[in-house]
């Protein structure tokens, strides 16, 4: 069994009368392991099984296994269900109350629009590239079968901590992993290389120092991460926070579905997180004047701006959720991948990479993340993690292959939440364009929820559908004006497209950074 220092999330398995392994002694005895992985988080974890699962050695250190109680990661996209499902961590969506999501409703200025996730996306590659799509780039979706309707891919939405708990509890029931309830201080370098060879610690109950060695350290202490500025150049960038509150009995206009509420001011979002329980996500940007303290500060935002842009089936829920004031926060930040070349030690997860939670992709890259680590660094293709050499060449294979999914995830939450946050007339237009477009139907929603989901991975799906979103809304803008003011018309039409460009681009350059 595994061994667990201190506090666990759950009762202790009675003693048993097997052996421990010598991987396990020297764990116990001398804290060293093939790997040392700081952060039992989302990717932490599920990365500890999975290494453990083809026989590593792993320590897995977590400075606090009491249930984690946070307001974003919660929704699970049907990308990331089936990675889970392939690492064989499916279970541990069973017994948290998780409820079904099937795609979303998006709700611009009291005009909604379904956008279910695609049946045309569900099946294998092969049949995603056959097509007899209705738009141009249909072929690069699946056909639907006129004779069968194909199952829809599903996402899960829940409580963040209870589906912390149920991967740690998997963790503890692996042989090959130590989970510790540490604080981890620092990195331990060879003096003479420069090379990680393990972490230093403190317990958070009696103060005492502990050191933790391995073949591979895996830093992956999330979005506050202390080791972030040793060993990457980029810093996240953050202009807005959500504010989170937990509805209890809301009545959202479609079940089973998130909902995207876009009016005047920047988004909220929707979803149900358990049987009783609603989450509403307020997103504020910087230097909101309604969110000043003159006008009230946040509360006074969330009650005077935010609640009558709602549907009037959500605010009365809302509403009591205010008046108890159970209100958090977390910062949205933007933070591109990178590289790190440093032996012995990986950067991983949202201490590595971030995007805005808008589209909720985070735990799906991470997911893919772990699927795609478990190739690349198995004991076929690198027997001894010590060999930092290859370890390194792997890690900047895991760089670039990654892109078709996660740079298609950053990119799109980056590019929809400047055209949802709308703050200037080009992106009105482009705002206004993106909701036209979803009323298309047809392959104008397969594939913008497809790339969302996790499904489609080509980025240049994502390019397309981005710029004909913007051919619309300049259509419309030309459309709506009168004849006289064509000439003007025609030069808001340019603005509109500059903006286009402006705001995707930045962000498809720095997906092409090493």
């Amino acid at each position: 069994m595994p061994l667990i220092l201190d506090s666990s999330p759950s009762p202790s398995p009675p003693p048993s009368t097997i052996e421990p392994s010598q991987a396990t002694l020297r764990r116990r005895d001398h804290n060293e392991s093939d790997v040392v992985i700081v952060g039992a988080g989302i990717l932490g974890t599920s990365l500890a099984v999975t290494l453990a699962r083809q026989g590593r050695s792993v320590i897995l250190l977590e400075k606090s296994l009491k249930e984690p109680d946070r307001i974003v990661g919660e929704l699970l996209q049907p990308g990331g269900v089936q990675a889970l499902e392939k690492l064989g961590l499916r279970d541990c969506l069973e017994d948290i109350d998780a409820i079904r999501v099937k795609g979303y409703e998006v709700i611009y200025h009291g005009d909604g629009v379904q956008i279910p996730y695609p049946a045309n996306a569900a099946g294998d590659e092969q049949r995603r590239r056959g097509g007899n799509g209705r738009g141009p780039f249909d072929g690069e979706l699946a056909s639907i079968s006129h004779e069968k309707e194909p199952q829809r891919p599903e996402g899960r939405s829940f409580h963040h901590g209870r589906f912390i708990q149920q991967l740690r509890s998997t963790a503890m029931r692996e042989e090959n992993i130590s989970l510790i309830e540490r604080t981890v201080t620092g990195t331990i370098k060879n003096g003479w290389t420069g090379q990680v060879v393990g972490v230093e610690a403190e317990n958070p109950k009696s103060g005492t120092k502990d050191v933790y060695f391995g073949q591979l350290t895996v830093l992956a202490d999330g979005y506050a991460s202390r080791f972030r500025k040793e060993f990457i150049t980029h810093a996240p960038v953050s202009k807005s926070k959500f504010y989170g509150l937990e509805l209890i009995d809301a009545d959202l206009p479609r079940k089973m579905h998130g909902h995207v509420v876009l009016s005047e001011g920047a988004p909220v979002l929707l979803y149900q997180i358990g049987t009783r329980e609603t989450r509403a996500l307020v997103d504020v940007p910087d230097g909101t004047p309604t969110a000043s303290v003159a006008n009230g500060g946040i509360k006074g935002h969330l009650r005077n701006v935010v609640l009558p842009s709602l549907p009037p089936c959500v605010q009365p829920s809302f509403e009591r959720a205010l008046d108890d004031g159970k209100l958090r926060s977390m910062p949205n930040s933007w933070l591109p991948p990178s590289t790190q070349q440093v032996a012995g030690m990986v950067l991983l997860g949202d201490a590595m990479n971030m995007r805005h939670p808008l589209t909720g992709g985070g735990m799906t890259v991470a997911f893919n993340d772990v699927l795609m680590l478990r190739d690349l660094l198995s004991p076929e293709n690198i027997p001894d993690l010590g060999d930092t050499v290859r370890v390194r060449k792997q890690m900047r294979r895991f760089h670039w292959r990654r892109k078709n999914l996660t740079s298609v995830i950053n990119i799109l939450a980056q590019a929809l939440y400047s055209l949802f946050a709308a703050n200037d007339p080009q992106l009105r237009a482009l705002q206004l364009g993106c909701f036209r477009y979803f009323q298309q139907g047809g392959s104008c929603i397969d594939g913008p929820v497809g790339l969302l989901a996790g499904i489609i991975r080509q980025p240049f799906i994502l390019f397309y559908h981005f710029f004909a979103v913007a051919v619309l809304a300049i259509w419309l803008t030309l459309c709506e004006s009168p004849v006289w003011r064509l000439p003007l018309t025609l030069i808001s039409s340019l603005g509109i497209f500059w903006k286009a460009c402006v705001v995707i681009f930045p962000f498809i350059f720095s997906e092409l950074r090493s």
